[in-house]
């Protein structure tokens, strides 16, 4: 019986009486490149060195290279190396099924892009990159620029009542990464549990504290915000409040209910308020930060999210004086401190008024859009009970009992409309709710969502 002739570079194997030696061996290369086992740009042995590996005359070899590279497998160069060109042809994804995208969504947590003040933003941008000193286009200390905190405290103080100070302001990327850092921090120090209101936002804060081994624990949410009566007996490290517009339902927490929360967090836990969206108010008069009453068990958390655009990624904390050098060390940790010329931008923005002139053009075509929502929904749909109707960029309106939430998100998706039950939002069961986002959308589109709502809800009952 002949001899199988091996080379053990390659992991080829030659047969005499497998037919032609350089059919054998082209189709051994051309398997090993297709597979991925012979990488691109990778040398193979020379003709003459594979020839005697393999026992065989180098015409053999010669004859299977000029083949492999004749149909692109193979590059060689006079005097050089032979050489791997191709790699192995890509593999055919399955076809993925993709949803029709919904023709208009009431998505929540979405403001009006298109509104940003470009002009404006771009004559601050130019006044900086004219004026602001060499040194800011250097590495920050991570806390922000001087300019941007000191006029960030004039602002806060001002229009939100805050008890704000330069050197208590931290510079960040939005209130996703002011609550990465705090929660951070917290763990570090010894933490461990978290309370959050129920309802709330699920990715953010309670997705970061799980994932950090934390537990997180609910805490009821009435017509006025926080169940300061169920928070009582609740043992926990810190807790997430949005005081000014609870999100989702929209309640403001009365000024006892914040001196309950206060008097609280004086144990030792950590009230994070998030403040976001509070410059939109309708039919109510502006109502104060809760850090302005603690300032010392109360971090304050704002973000231009809301209010310019996301993608700005420009938010702010005003901590307690004893949070400040930790946050700082682990932004500077997480990404050497946030953009200094964004920074600065807004810093002149601020100082020059712009930001007060934006939120004043805004306040009345979000306020329209508001009512305009509510008009459609108590023409087409009276049997839905809107709350949380005098500020902000969405309300909820609750469902008649026997609804179920997911079958109404079903019947509008099948019709083109996104809409978010409330239960989604939940960690312990309660009355079934929608969420609207109004901010991003044209009244005639709200209207025309409305109506596909009712036509959806129709097919349900």
């Amino acid at each position: 019986m002949a001899r199988e002739r091996t080379n053990p570079e390659l992991l080829v194997a030659l047969d005499p009486a497998g037919g032609p030696l350089h059919r054998q061996l082209e189709t051994a290369i051309r398997t090993g490149i297709r597979g991925g086992r012979l990488a691109v740009g990778s040398a193979l042995p020379s003709s003459r060195a594979l020839a005697a590996s393999l026992g065989v005359s180098r015409g053999v070899v010669v004859t299977a290279y000029e083949q492999l590279t004749a149909e692109g497998y193979l590059t060689s160069r006079s005097g050089g190396y032979t050489t791997i060109a191709t790699g192995p042809a890509p593999t055919a994804a399955p076809p993925r099924q993709v949803e029709p995208p919904a023709r208009i969504s009431f998505g929540y947590g979405r403001t009006d892009v298109s509104r940003f003040p470009r002009a404006a933003w771009l004559r601050s941008v130019r006044r900086v990159l004219t004026t602001a000193p060499t040194d800011r286009l250097g590495y920050t200390s991570g806390q922000g620029t001087p300019e941007l905190r000191a006029a960030l405290a004039d602002y806060l103080n001002r229009v939100r009542g805050t008890d704000a100070r330069p050197e208590t302001i931290v510079i960040c990327g939005g209130y996703a990464q002011a609550a990465n850092l705090l929660i951070q921090v917290l763990r570090a120090a010894g933490a461990t549990r978290l309370a959050v209101e129920d309802p709330s936002s699920d990715d953010d804060a309670r997705a970061l504290a799980l994932a950090s081994g934390m537990t997180v624990t609910g805490v009821p949410v009435g017509p006025d915000g926080v169940d300061v009566t169920a928070l009582a007996g609740v043992a926990a490290d810190a807790l997430v409040l949005t005081p000014s517009h609870q999100w989702p339902t929209g309640g403001v927490l009365p000024a006892a209910a914040r001196a309950a929360v206060i008097r609280w967090a004086a144990t030792g836990a950590l009230v994070i308020e998030d403040d976001y969206d509070a410059e939109y108010r309708y039919d109510r008069a502006a109502v104060g930060a809760m850090q302005g009453l603690a300032p010392d068990r109360v971090a304050y958390v704002g973000s231009a999210s809301k209010t310019l655009a996301p993608g700005l990624r420009l938010g702010w904390m005003v901590l307690p004086p004893h949070l400040v050098a930790p946050v700082v060390e682990a932004k500077v940790l997480a990404d050497r401190g946030s953009p200094a010329i964004d920074q600065l931008t807004f810093a002149d923005f601020l100082a020059g008024g712009e930001f007060d002139r934006h939120l004043r053009r805004m306040r009345p075509l979000y306020r329209r859009r508001r009512d305009t929502l509510l008009t459609a929904l108590a023409r087409h749909l009276p049997r839905l009970r809107p709350v949380g109707i005098a500020a902000g960029q969405h309300l909820v309106a609750w469902l008649p009992p026997g609804l179920p939430e997911e079958a109404v998100e079903a019947a509008a998706l099948a019709r083109g409309l996104t809409v978010y039950g409330v239960g989604r939002f939940r960690l312990a069961p309660g009355p079934p709710g929608l969420l609207f986002g109004y901010g991003h959308l044209s009244e005639p589109a709200i209207e025309e969502g409305v109506t596909i709502l009712a036509a959806a809800l129709s097919d349900l009952t």
